[in-house]
């Protein structure tokens, strides 16, 4: 084995670098990664441009990652169900303690929580990476290291869709058209949704989720009022929409979603922007619409395995940008300037296939 441990690390903020680092041995129950392909998501960049996110502060190097596929070379003494060649998608998430959420199949609201690239956590953007062997899953032949580090944009879409209640003949609305607007359009098909309508302000999104699947694209502009979107949403649908999935965060957006939602309808909140919103709430309350919060997710990964080996979901075209490792600072300025959908970092010098 190579001991070359290339990593992209966040010493502070706006301070990217890529830096070799010892090759980890893997504890009893854990295994070591080759890591294969790892995409670069939007809290990467943020940490990376603001050294922060919310309560989540960069106090010391961390190495940055979450999205990612690799392959077993060692497995730790106690650990039965993998073994070396194995190839697999990693969940980043992993409890440290069994509390009550634990307990209850809630461990992604477990406040110990392990979680890569998420201070002072460490990621998995790098050539060798250790992580927990009950956090990762053996990929089918036919899935490949790609979609499975998709897997992990992809659960927050399982895990909003099954929060929401989606299911057969469901009306959605979703809110956004970057990456987990889309793994959340793809879901929401997938789990039977008749009708999703799907809004952005870039037209080039747009056409991404029409490819995507969206039976309808509403282009929006900055200065649009949510009550004028909710009810041109309402005329495009030729009814209001029993689900909204939010994935702006941006405050006038989340009050679209609660306009545009029917009563006994529900609205998702996935994406997160600014601490305090002013929203509707009234509104919301009288016409007994449900406001859900989802964070990351929790038991997704054998169903998303699953859609993606029968093929019943295609994440492939999500990925429109691919760069080495050793260029990893140009992959991070792609996603920072918001060029196409999903940047994947190659971290097998031997085997730059998808």
């Amino acid at each position: 084995m190579e001991q070359d441990n290339l990593s992209v690390v966040l010493h502070s903020q706006g301070d990217l670098r890529l830096e070799k680092r010892p090759v980890p041995e893997p504890g009893p129950n854990e295994v070591l990664l080759q890591m294969h392909s790892v995409g670069i998501c939007g809290s990467d960049v943020h940490y990376w441009q603001h050294g922060r996110i919310g309560d989540f502060v960069l106090t010391k190097p961390m190495v940055l990652g979450h999205e990612a596929a690799g392959r077993v070379v060692k497995v730790g003494s106690a650990v039965k169900h993998l073994k070396a060649g194995d190839r697999v998608a990693i969940e980043p998430g992993v409890p440290r303690e069994m509390d009550e959420f634990f307990k209850m199949g809630n461990y992604n609201l477990s406040p110990t929580i392990f979680f890569c690239a998420t201070p002072p956590d460490d990621g998995n953007l790098c050539r060798y990476y250790k992580h927990s062997a009950n956090f990762c899953y053996k990929l089918p032949d036919n899935v490949t290291f790609e979609e499975g580090a998709l897997i992990e944009p992809l659960s927050v879409g399982i895990h909003a869709c099954r929060r929401a209640g989606v299911t057969l003949g469901s009306t959605v609305l979703i809110c956004g058209a970057g990456p987990i607007g889309l793994v959340c359009l793809l879901v929401a098909k997938t789990m039977g949704a008749s009708q999703v309508i799907i809004t952005d302000l870039s037209p080039e999104r747009l056409a991404k989720a029409k490819e995507c699947g969206a039976d309808f694209q509403l282009t929006v502009q900055r200065g649009d009022g949510p009550q004028q979107l909710a009810k041109t949403v309402e005329d495009m649908l030729g009814a209001q929409p029993h689900i909204t999935i939010e994935c702006t965060g941006v405050e006038s957006s989340i009050q679209t979603a609660i306009y545009a939602t029917r009563s006994g309808g529900v609205v998702m909140l996935v994406g997160l922007g600014s601490e305090m919103a002013t929203i509707p709430l009234i509104n919301a309350a009288t016409r007994e619409v449900d406001i859900r919060g989802v964070f990351r997710y929790c038991n997704t990964w054998p169903m998303a395995i699953a859609m993606l080996a029968s093929g019943k979901v295609n994440v492939k075209p999500l990925v429109t940008h691919r760069f080495p490792l050793e260029q990893a600072v140009q992959a991070f300025e792609t996603t920072r300037q918001g060029l196409g959908i999903k940047v994947m970092l190659k971290c097998d010098q031997n085997d730059q296939n998808p």
